[in-house]
């Protein structure tokens, strides 16, 4: 052990660290420290001092410093906790499994069999565990993204619902937007939904809501503001993207104070009949006012992560093929976000009624990994509701004793968007109940 009365020298190798998230040491330093506070190190002690520097082989010790160069202050802890969170949530192979519906998630399913399921609380309880519980879950899943009253129930057998999510190996995360008025912005036109312009309500207590959140077990948030396209009516405004924009900013910042990792999702409804080059330049617009916002709003983008649309044509404009939209998503997200956010998770967004939208999700992901001439810095995965649901949802259907080919189905499309990230899903090898029976979510786009 080491005498903590002795003064010793410490070498600091080129490219080592002072803490976990200090900068890398642009040259070799040499300190002579003795004291109280552990801290561990690698070091070269007076002993060996004189040997050939090429030849040294860094060692970690516990040495005792006398003064505040080991530790971090709360803030710096803070930071680290939210790039923990973040990096963890963006795991290699995994994504999110959105449960956040605000109505019941056979509703926003939009299948015709899936509405029949009556709307109660004991039912979302009941699915929604069903769907917790599933084995293995985690080898595809790294985060759950919970709605408000879900964060507070229990199954029938009085288990929190958050502990059926971290037991079984995932975070669990909070959407904290209240939606949105439809009255929407003063003076905006009307758009494709039906509505004028808008933005999604909840900050005023949000501060307060993430630290119940987070005491509930909570770890990640997530806040949603939508955006509509009419190049005719001069829709996305630029004063429609400000709003949306500095209010996600703002959520973000409040969530980091209070040690939740935000998920940032401007998304761009694919309502209307413009095409997918319209999408890409909207897209790319809003984002560089996301980006610079989340500046403006000093938030730590190595603890946060995105929620974006891909880059889609209108659901009744000119059909891109799978390969396009994966081009112009991919070529969007180059331009605009920083390397220094660690995941990308898409949400699925609407598809035609003629459409297997679980499918559709899936392979446009994975033609997005097939180019692998085009670089990614971030992890770039899934964050699907009904895109991961709905076979599950229709296999289910209320009872029970299906429990188990519903977590199947589940598990099934989970593996199948895994599979997706590396760029290696086949076409229509996970079952699916196809498009037929699709209707009209209940609901609207939010």
């Amino acid at each position: 052990g080491l005498d903590k009365a002795r003064a010793y020298d410490l070498v600091f190798p080129q490219g080592g660290k002072y803490s976990k998230i200090a900068g890398l040491a642009g040259k070799e330093q040499t300190v002579s420290l003795m004291g109280l506070v552990p801290f561990t190190f690698p070091f070269l002690d007076a002993r060996s001092a004189k040997a050939k520097h090429g030849s040294l082989k860094y060692r970690r010790h516990t040495l005792y410093l006398r003064h505040g160069l080991a530790e971090t202050n709360d803030k710096d802890a803070q930071l680290a906790a939210l790039k923990a969170t973040a990096d963890a949530m963006s795991a290699p192979c995994k994504g999110f499994l959105a449960s956040d519906e605000s109505a019941g998630p056979w509703l926003r399913a939009g299948h015709v069999e899936a509405a029949k399921i009556p709307d109660t609380a004991e039912n979302r309880a009941a699915y929604r565990s069903m769907l917790y519980t599933t084995p293995g879950l985690s080898e595809y899943i790294s985060g759950v993204i919970l709605h408000w009253e879900t964060l507070f129930q229990k199954d029938a057998n009085g288990d929190q619902m958050v502990d059926l999510i971290t037991k079984n190996g995932m975070l669990a995360g909070i959407k904290l937007d209240k939606g949105y008025d439809k009255t929407g912005i003063m003076g905006t036109a009307t758009g494709p939904l039906g509505h004028p312009e808008t933005w999604c309500k909840g900050i005023d207590d949000l501060d307060k809501r993430c630290a119940e959140a987070y005491a509930k077990g909570a770890r990640f948030a997530k806040w949603r503001n939508v955006l509509q396209i009419d190049p005719d009516q001069g829709i996305p405004s630029d004063l429609a993207i400000e709003v949306a924009v500095q209010n996600l900013a703002q959520y973000a910042s409040i969530c980091q104070r209070n040690k939740l990792c935000p998920i940032v999702e401007p998304e761009i409804v694919p309502n209307g009949s413009h095409s997918i080059e319209v999408c890409a330049a909207v897209t790319e617009k809003v984002l560089v006012a996301q980006f610079k916002a989340l500046a403006l709003h000093n938030i730590y983008l190595e603890g946060a992560v995105l929620k974006p649309n891909m880059v889609k044509n209108g659901l009744t404009g000119p059909k891109a093929p799978p390969e396009t939209v994966a081009m112009l998503t991919v070529q969007t997200l180059r331009r605009t976000v920083p390397a220094a956010m660690p995941g990308i998770f898409f949400l699925s967004g609407e598809t035609a009624l003629d459409e297997d939208n679980e499918e559709t999700a899936t392979i446009n992901l994975n033609a997005m990994h097939a180019l692998k001439a085009m670089g990614k810095p971030w992890h770039v995965s899934f964050s699907y509701g009904k895109a991961l649901q709905k076979t599950c949802i229709v296999t289910w259907m209320g009872k029970e004793a299906n429990n188990p080919a519903a977590q199947a189905a589940l598990l099934a499309r989970c593996k199948a968007n895994s599979e997706a990230t590396y760029g290696k899903y086949v076409a229509g090898s996970c079952a699916s109940v196809g498009s037929k029976g699709n209707v009209e979510m209940q609901g609207g786009a939010y």
